[in-house]
């Protein structure tokens, strides 16, 4: 195991072994413990550092998705709580925070029950719940309707097109539903979509990062997913990637690329023209990204840690 794995995986014992007198709290912890997670990566050259992390002591509590809504400047973080992704407990809610990591409203709206997949169209920010579709108006930080999905089991990602249909994911019944105009349709299911999760919208087609196929008792799966895209009117299939593995974040790198994370392994790739670079090793859980493209800002929740970090890449990762 790399060093930087090992501090990764051991911060919070690290942090404990260290005087008392250095640190005043628990936010203390977390960020000295980074502070040596950075330093390891800049001495072994990794190709990032870290800008900021929240984690237990913030109240973090199983985050799935991470978003940036360029519209408002802010970041969205949607919380599942202590549930799960699958429990209708109403326990889990969307964060509202800066690109800086500054909590701007923890509990910016409450009342979810394990809500993932984020993103945002003319004011309005998407967000799944397990099988249902619920729309945020962002300017009034309230819930402007809900779109009740039939047979839905998982509900994941989300992408929006330039006409304004949402797609979204179900990992768990290898389907991608379309919503538009009120009208709620599937627009791609079967075996060959190899139980999506991550989406997104890239002119004319949808870029899907799947799960694989036969889910085992860990969420490990018989075949690894892979990247493939699927053209919007014709729906026909494109692989980007051979079987790689149980993909889940999914961004645009901003050099043509995409940034990929695989929730089961905590590998962070980088894929582009057929070529997979893994440019970050995380523990098990890293879930839905954000990226921003304008700093090379990579924001990971780190779903089993109760942890978002931030990640400044170098020129390195690309």
């Amino acid at each position: 195991m790399p060093a930087w794995a090992f501090v990764a995986r051991n911060a919070r014992r690290l942090a404990a072994l260290m005087p008392a007198r250095a640190f005043a709290a628990g936010r203390a912890r977390t960020l000295a413990a980074l502070a040596l997670l950075g330093a390891v990566a800049a001495c072994t050259g990794e190709a990032w550092t870290v800008a900021w992390s929240l984690g237990d002591e913030d109240g973090v509590r199983a985050p799935e998705s991470a978003y940036y809504d360029a519209g408002s400047g802010t970041l969205f973080i949607s919380q599942m709580g202590e549930g799960g992704g699958g429990a209708k407990d109403g326990d889990g809610w969307i964060s509202k925070l800066d690109t800086a990591g500054k909590i701007l409203n923890d509990k910016w709206v409450v009342g979810l029950n394990a809500p993932k997949g984020l993103r945002s169209h003319r004011g309005t920010l998407w967000v799944t719940d397990i099988d249902r579709l619920i729309a945020i108006d962002i300017a009034g930080g309230r819930i402007a309707h809900t779109v009740e999905v039939p047979d839905a089991k998982f509900l994941n990602d989300v992408a929006i097109d330039d006409e304004g249909a949402v797609y979204v994911s179900d990992m768990q019944t290898s389907r991608i539903h379309r919503y538009h105009g009120g009208e709620l349709s599937v627009f791609a299911e079967g075996r060959d979509m190899e139980n999506p999760n991550g989406l997104l919208v890239e002119k004319d087609k949808l870029i899907v990062a799947a799960w694989g196929l036969d889910i085992q008792h860990d969420f490990s799966t018989a075949v690894p997913g892979r990247l493939y895209a699927l053209d919007l009117k014709t729906r026909q299939r494109t692989d980007l990637t051979e079987p790689l593995g149980n993909l889940d974040g999914l961004e645009a790198d901003g050099r043509g690329g995409h940034i990929v994370t695989d929730w089961v392994s905590g590998d962070v790739y980088r894929i582009r023209k057929g070529e997979v670079k893994i440019i970050m090793k995380l523990p098990k859980g890293a879930a839905d990204i954000a990226f921003l493209t304008d700093r090379d800002r990579l924001i990971i929740p780190r779903m089993l840690e109760n942890q978002v970090t931030a990640f400044d890449l170098k020129a390195a990762a690309f």
